[in-house]
């Protein structure tokens, strides 16, 4: 983690040209939404399992706190349910058995709660009926997994890095310089692992894999010997060998309608880099292209989307994102930075819970492994994902600090908004766009409101009303709101 908050100090970068212009509102501003533009059906709001399933795999209170949108308490506090609907599950890397002598090389700075236990652990059998495999392994990640999926929840199988003995020096942190670790022999055996956990999750788990990413974080060279955490630099080239084995590995299995994404990159740029680095063949083997959010509010966003989605065809999520500030003031920015210039149809956040505050929506002690405080981040979450849901249509809204989505089963509007500045304003919303702007009774806007500096935690108000096809909503410094708008037509 340490590590991540360096990368977004390092990376704030440079704007997308226009978004310096429209980026951030600093005075009472207008915001007129366009139904005429686009950019795809949503498909939900997601999570990484590991590393915080694997301390709280069992709870089912967590369960319901983050893949439900059910009314939860948690020590004494009622909680709104996250409803996010895919669950990211980690492929894990280690085990502590010896093969011919030879065992797991650990990080001596991998704390025990990240080191997570894979399933083929002997290399001399491939055989996933055979005693090479210990299918009870990694008990508590396989339970948030299974308490994900039977509330509703998609899911992707992703691996951090192939298992120790398939990694040049045995070690799932990394090369002691950050280069390539997974040993040439093994481009096949990592994808077969990968396959054959996607087919005893269908068969004996009840989890059915929508897709598979064999990458995390591959370009980047910060995977080493001494890594807190598990991750293996594969660059381009490597991928690109690994991808067409990982397609015949599901295949074989009979897993063919299980997709493949790639390659989760660390940032905007470096997925261009890696993605534009394809050929045509490689380019085919991939359904889904997956990118972290890691640059910020830095990045070309708008590139991605055209190399992958415009041009490409391709599906993007945004696959994981995290940042240390615990107010959620910059989740809710850069978020809305995504919907203006990404466009992905699914948005994962990292660790919904962490050891750290700033990353956590909910906090644990890295030491007791026991849960401690909520942040304000979750309830900026909640803004989002309670009210943005699977299946509506997203459009534009010109700016980059307010996002909008289109049910039309419901003619409902949503709106999300930040007032990233630190003084308050009033935001009005331009609907004369649409046919028909009715709203609720008498022309009710209900809306929720978090005040990321304390305050209003998730709020809700019936206070305001329409005025013929605009409405006009006062910000506090640093809020983010959701606006409601009933009756819609496009």
């Amino acid at each position: 983690m340490i590590r991540r908050r360096t990368l977004l100090a390092a990376t704030g970068g440079a704007l997308v040209g226009s978004a310096l212009a429209t980026g951030t509102a600093h005075a009472d501003a207008t915001i007129a939404v366009n139904p005429g533009t686009s950019y795809g059906t949503w498909e939900g709001w997601g999570t990484s399992l590991a590393w915080w399933a694997n301390v709280f795999g069992n709870r089912n209170d967590f369960a319901d706190l983050f893949f439900t949108t059910n009314s939860v308490t948690y020590n004494g506090t009622s909680l709104p349910g996250l409803g996010l609907n895919i669950a990211r599950y980690n492929l894990g890397a280690c085990s502590w058995n010896a093969v011919n002598g030879e065992s797991m090389v650990a990080s001596p700075n991998i704390p025990g709660f990240k080191q997570i236990e894979g399933f083929w652990q002997d290399w001399n059998n491939e055989d996933p009926t055979s005693s090479a495999w210990d299918w009870t392994a990694d008990a508590n990640q396989r339970a948030m997994l299974q308490k994900a999926t039977s509330r509703g929840a998609t899911t992707e199988l992703f691996a951090n890095s192939p298992m120790w003995w398939m990694c040049s020096n045995h070690n799932p942190s990394g090369a002691a310089g950050g280069g390539n670790n997974l040993q040439t022999w093994n481009y096949r055996q990592h994808a077969s692992h990968l396959a054959a956990t996607a087919l005893y999750a269908r068969n004996n788990w009840g989890v059915n894999f929508a897709t598979v990413d064999p990458f995390n974080e591959p370009a980047s060279t910060w995977w080493t010997a001494t890594g807190t955490q598990e991750g293996c630099h594969m660059d381009p080239a490597v991928q690109a060998a690994v991808l067409p084995y990982m397609r015949s590995e599901l295949d074989k299995r009979g897993l063919t309608g299980v997709r493949i994404s790639a390659s989760d990159e660390t940032n905007y740029d470096t997925a261009r880099s890696t993605w534009s680095s394809f050929g045509s063949s490689t380019k085919a083997l991939v359904n889904q292209v997956n990118v972290h959010g890691y640059q910020g509010s830095g990045g070309r966003r708008d590139l991605l989307y055209t190399d992958v989605v415009t041009t490409s065809g391709k599906k993007l999520w945004n696959s994981e994102t995290g940042d240390s500030d615990g107010t959620g003031l910059t989740l809710a920015s850069n978020l809305c930075y995504d919907f203006r210039w990404l466009h992905p149809t699914a948005w994962c956040y990292w660790q919904v819970m962490d050891p750290s505050t700033g990353w956590a929506m909910i906090a644990y002690d890295a030491n007791t492994l026991q849960p401690t405080t909520i942040q304000t981040k979750y309830y900026v979450m909640a803004q989002f994902s309670r009210h943005i849901r699977p299946g509506m249509r997203i459009l534009d809204t010109g700016v980059s600090y307010a996002a909008a989505a289109y049910d039309a089963a419901a003619r409902r509007l949503v709106i999300v908004a930040v007032n990233t500045s630190t003084s308050a304003q009033t935001l009005t919303f331009d609907l004369s766009r649409f046919t028909t702007v009715s709203g609720g009774s008498g022309g009710l806007v209900p809306r929720w409101n978090t005040v990321t500096t304390g305050g209003d935690r998730y709020r809700s108000y019936s206070n305001t009303f329409l005025s013929g096809k605009s409405v006009a909503v006062p910000f506090a410094a640093k809020a983010v709101q959701t606006l409601q708008i009933d009756g819609v037509v496009i």
